[in-house]
């Protein structure tokens, strides 16, 4: 009996390691406060493949960096990243070595985001095998000294890497502020394709921020959600009522009217028509569906803009300013 439960262990343990692939993640790493962070989402059972941990892709290093594996993941390529993180290695070539050195040989399965600090220096990099399943593709960049990589497969498509680089890229707070925001620019039904038919982005959804002075896997800032399939529960939409019980970032809910950092939108939700209101400054504005297409962009003055949005749904308002730029979710409701 022993000889049968044995294999049977052995196949369910790889068959899960393969199907535990993380769809759509950003790592990042702040130069100037030296935290490093990992967030994403993925369309994955974690109940059914006895995962208690949803952040388990994510590798923070403190004061050193930070590795997402995934796809078909293997911790033992998660590993190896870490080791030659450690030994100094920078991004680039940890992402060069385990294309060299896979575990099974296949490295073109595999999708790799990796930010890190080498002295003084920040970098990052980014890979995406050919073989992974499509839509797939990665970004990398950096904002104001705070280097990312956004990557992602199985997605509906490059939208929903797009909408996360916005939503990083202006978000207000600190780098799990951004992580945050990032995440929201993937809610959307079917971000993970495989997740269309439970009406949600993903089945589970995490974000981790190491500081420079956190010991190894106990990061300062963690959280997680797990979902069963068919439950119809938007993972991110917890993971933010967990964020928002522990950070403040300054954003606002939608409500009318409400106050965001340097302006004001109103009424919230509304059937069409919305007024902004910059009090100190004139700038400019962008407003992007949950898919990350721009819908509109325009210069505003200090007083009182009226604009209009005719199709239902949420959207991102995002004004800048010589102050700074900051994004707010507006709701267009159904006549």
């Amino acid at each position: 009996m022993k000889n049968i439960i044995l294999p049977f262990f052995i196949v369910i343990s790889f068959y899960s390691s393969i199907l535990a692939q993380d769809t759509f993640s950003i790592v990042a790493a702040d130069s100037s406060t030296r935290e490093v962070g990992s967030a994403g989402a993925s369309c994955v059972d974690l109940f059914a493949f006895g995962y208690t941990d949803p952040s388990f892709l994510g590798d923070l290093v403190p004061n050193v960096g930070s590795i997402n594996s995934q796809a078909a993941y293997l911790p033992t390529n998660q590993n190896n990243a870490r080791t030659r993180m450690l030994a100094g290695d920078s991004p680039v070539t940890i992402i060069n070595w385990l294309i060299a050195n896979d575990a099974q040989s296949n490295p073109q399965t595999r999708q790799y985001g990796i930010v890190g600090f080498n002295g003084t220096t920040t970098s990052v990099a980014g890979f995406t095998g050919i073989n992974c399943m499509n839509y797939k593709n990665h970004i990398t960049g950096s904002i104001n000294g705070i280097y990312y990589s956004i990557q992602g497969n199985i997605l509906l498509g490059q939208n929903i890497l797009d909408s996360m680089e916005f939503m990083f890229r202006n978000a207000s707070g600190d780098l799990s502020c951004r992580l945050m925001a990032a995440l929201q620019g993937a809610n959307v039904i079917g971000a993970d394709t495989r997740c269309s038919s439970n009406g949600t982005s993903s089945l589970f959804a995490f974000l981790k921020v190491s500081q420079p002075t956190d010991t190894y896997n106990n990061p300062s800032f963690q959280i997680g959600v797990r979902t069963n399939d068919g439950a119809n529960i938007e993972p991110i939409d917890s993971l933010q009522t967990l964020f928002n019980a522990q950070k403040n970032c300054g954003s606002a809910s939608i409500n009318s009217p409400s106050t965001f950092d340097h302006f004001v939108i109103y009424p919230n939700p509304s059937d069409c028509d919305f007024t902004i209101k910059l009090p100190t400054e004139s700038g400019e504005m962008w407003v992007v569906d949950m898919l990350g297409r721009l819908i509109l962009n325009s210069k505003i003055q200090v007083g009182m803009t009226t604009f209009s949005i005719d199709n239902p749904g949420i959207y991102i308002v995002t004004v800048s300013t010589k102050g700074g730029n900051s994004s707010q979710k507006i709701l267009v409701d159904a006549y």
